[in-house]
């Protein structure tokens, strides 16, 4: 029991600083640097804070690695319970990261295209500001498709911690839902894009069955 409370605090770990690492390369990579609707404003704001926008990047990648040493943590915990079904929701996490990192080098792609490499002199200032903003555009495409497989993953990973006996069933009924959730926002991204407002209570329930396992581990652990 003292093993599995301390492993649990590592996975609670693990999926904190996951969360906080993606806030922080949402915050420096994208939100206060790309311009959706002006491709001239994204590369200005690119080239200003060409810095700022490759630790954004590193972060990025860095969130990846630390959600697949989360989904590690919480099969060491849960696989007591169904070995099977806690491999299937590590591989589902792994698909889901192999293509958000993916995603992730569609913004370094955009920068040749920001900065104006000499073997691109052919091209004019506006096709480069096009360009660059395209990459970044289909860095959230290949990003929005890779929550098919991170909603997948919290489906098996909800049943585990629902059928554990040493962590709340609450959290296992949340995760079910956050799984349903995900997958609402994956299709309205792709088959209804102009009704973008779907997706909103779908990350608010996402937040919240996901920080609630966070903080339930790293503060709780498991029940004897």
């Amino acid at each position: 029991m003292n093993t599995n409370r301390k492993i649990a605090r590592i996975a609670g770990f693990l999926y904190l600083a996951y969360i906080i690492v993606t806030v922080i390369a949402n915050g420096l990579g994208r939100a206060s640097i790309i311009v959706p609707a002006s491709a001239a404003a994204t590369v200005a704001n690119i080239l200003a804070h060409e810095t700022q926008f490759r630790i954004g990047l590193v972060c990025e990648l860095l969130a990846t690695l630390l959600f697949f040493l989360t989904a590690w943590g919480l099969y060491c915990l849960l696989k007591p319970v169904n070995k099977t079904i806690a491999l299937l929701f590590v591989l589902l996490n792994l698909c889901g990261g192999a293509i958000a990192s993916l995603s992730a080098l569609f913004l370094c792609a955009a920068l040749p295209f920001a900065s104006g490499a000499g073997y691109l002199a052919s091209f004019s200032t506006q096709q480069l500001n096009a360009l660059a903003l395209f990459f970044l555009g289909f860095r959230n495409t290949a990003f929005t498709g890779a929550q098919l497989f991170y909603g997948a993953w919290t489906l098996p990973l909800g049943y585990l911690v629902f059928k554990s006996g040493f962590l709340p069933r609450a959290l296992g009924i949340l995760l079910v839902i956050d799984c349903l959730a995900v997958l609402i926002w994956f299709l309205q991204y792709f088959v209804f894009p102009g009704y973008a407002v779907v997706s909103y209570p779908c990350c608010a329930v996402s937040l919240i069955a996901e920080l609630g396992l966070t903080l339930w581990l790293l503060t709780k652990g498991v029940r004897d």
